[in-house]
């Protein structure tokens, strides 16, 4: 019996090393070498060819000869993950969502597998078999065509596809799943990648969809080899807060459709459901003349949405250096415009802490919340609200002009939608036909002045 061997893996590219470096000969990055433990006897991933050499021969063929609609996606028959799918799950392709523990993604999951008009298979190998059920009936997600199977060995996963032939098959998740055939432990660089390859191989000689869960580093990203992202077809994110109801669907990569998209979920007691109107969900609870408080129409792809931007300043003591939080901001973007403010408009930030946030648990990057963060920062060292029926939106540069950001129109019309009355909009932007009041600002200055904000 040969003896076990220890090699040090890439995070990254998956290339093994006899020893641990900092630094990955093969692709370059860093601190990525994981220990690992494999049998020499065992085949290694190259393996893999025997699989793809079941694959159908294809041959050269005109491109105005190929069937466009023979890959047309399918409906999952939930409207905000299809939004995000650009129509739906497209037959023989592999999908990774990817989330953090207990955002819901089991629960979107098994939903979309409720939903699907046809024979499915759910394979739990993280979770008995009892457990989904219970879940699956709080879901009221239990159907005659939905299989389940608590299994972690991928031959026996595969057997079961070849008994159930199942239209849709869920995988949760990836990282527990493991290959007798790949001398390594379960999680390990080689198990993901071999065993998330051969589930490739699988879907597409069957042309079914497949869905795999994957785990979530500490910073977010996906856990594993990063060549799990590059061999599936869509990686989706599912993001959120744990303490709100609130849940955001992402593409980051999708090879049928745009990654723009964005698909909001509510979490209630009956699963996940969705939210056709966010705008209105995030400005719910609002209170208006409190000083320091803003509506920003934002854009999440091609989605606007309206959020409220709150900003609270409380004096400091001289020697102590002011402190900076940011929820749901950028922290950088929230330092540099208060350097802005400070510089150009000696506006006394020095002198206060600032603490700002989004309200409602969504995260906003785009640079066009820069001039509605602006005015709620002048607004809250004031102490003087902001008019409630008005909105600004624009990016602020470090000569404290005013720029103009894309899709304008989108914007004020939901804003306008809402009953918004009024938007501080940059000079520069094009002009709409739209029942709401325009000022157009070309400096910070300019639009302090519009709204009667005097340092």
């Amino acid at each position: 019996m040969a003896k076990l061997r220890l090699v040090y893996n890439c995070s990254d590219c998956g290339a093994s090393h006899p020893k641990w470096a900092g630094q990955c000969a093969s692709c370059g990055g860093w601190n990525t070498l994981v220990e690992d433990v494999i049998d020499p006897s065992a085949p290694d991933i190259s393996s893999l060819a025997a699989g793809v050499a079941l694959l159908p021969t294809a041959t050269a063929r005109l491109i105005g000869d190929i069937d466009a609609t023979h890959g047309a996606p399918r409906s999952t028959g939930i409207d905000e993950l299809d939004r995000v799918l650009g129509g739906g799950l497209v037959p023989g392709s592999v999908t990774l969502l990817g989330g953090e523990p207990g955002i819901g993604k089991s629960t979107l999951l098994l939903q979309a597998l409720a939903s699907w008009p046809g024979r499915t298979l759910y394979v739990s190998a993280e979770e008995s078999a009892q457990q989904v059920r219970l879940r699956a009936e709080r879901l009221q997600a239990v159907k005659p065509d939905l299989w389940l199977l608590a299994e972690t060995v991928l031959p026996h996963i595969v057997r079961a596809l070849d008994e159930l032939s199942p239209e849709l098959v869920i995988i949760d998740s990836i990282q527990t799943l493991v290959d007798p055939d790949l001398g390594s432990s379960p999680g390990s660089v080689v198990q993901v990648r071999g065993c998330a390859h051969k589930l490739v191989i699988e879907a597409k000689k069957r042309n079914v969809p497949v869905i795999l869960v994957g785990h979530v580093t500490k910073e977010g990203g996906l856990a594993g080899p990063r060549v799990l992202e590059h061999v599936v077809d869509t990686v989706l994110q599912f993001e959120g807060e744990r303490h709100h109801a609130l849940r955001l669907l992402r593409a980051s990569k999708h090879r049928f459709g745009p990654t723009t998209e964005l698909g909001l979920f509510e979490m209630v007691e009956t699963g996940l459901r969705g939210v056709p109107d966010p705008s209105a969900l995030f400005l719910a609870d609002r209170q208006t003349g409190v000083a320091g408080s803003v509506v920003v129409p934002t854009l999440e792809g091609q989605r606007p949405l309206m959020v409220e931007l709150q900003v609270l300043g409380a004096r400091v003591n001289g020697q102590i250096p002011p402190r900076r939080s940011a929820q749901g901001l950028d922290p950088g973007r929230l330092a540099m415009l208060l350097a802005v403010l400070g510089q150009r408009l000696k506006t006394p930030v020095h002198e206060h802490d600032i603490y700002a946030s989004v309200v409602g648990g969504v995260r906003l990057s785009e640079p066009g919340t820069d001039l509605g963060l602006c005015l709620a920062i002048v607004s809250a060292l004031l102490n003087t609200p902001l008019p409630p029926t008005v909105v600004a939106f624009g990016e602020v540069g470090l000569g404290g002009e005013v720029r103009q950001v894309g899709h304008a129109s989108r914007r004020l019309a939901e804003a306008a939608r809402l009953g918004f009355a009024k938007a501080i909009i940059p000079a520069k932007s094009p002009d709409v036909d739209i029942d709401i009041k325009v000022e157009r600002v070309a400096t910070v200055r300019d639009a302090m002045q519009a709204l009667g904000l005097r340092i």
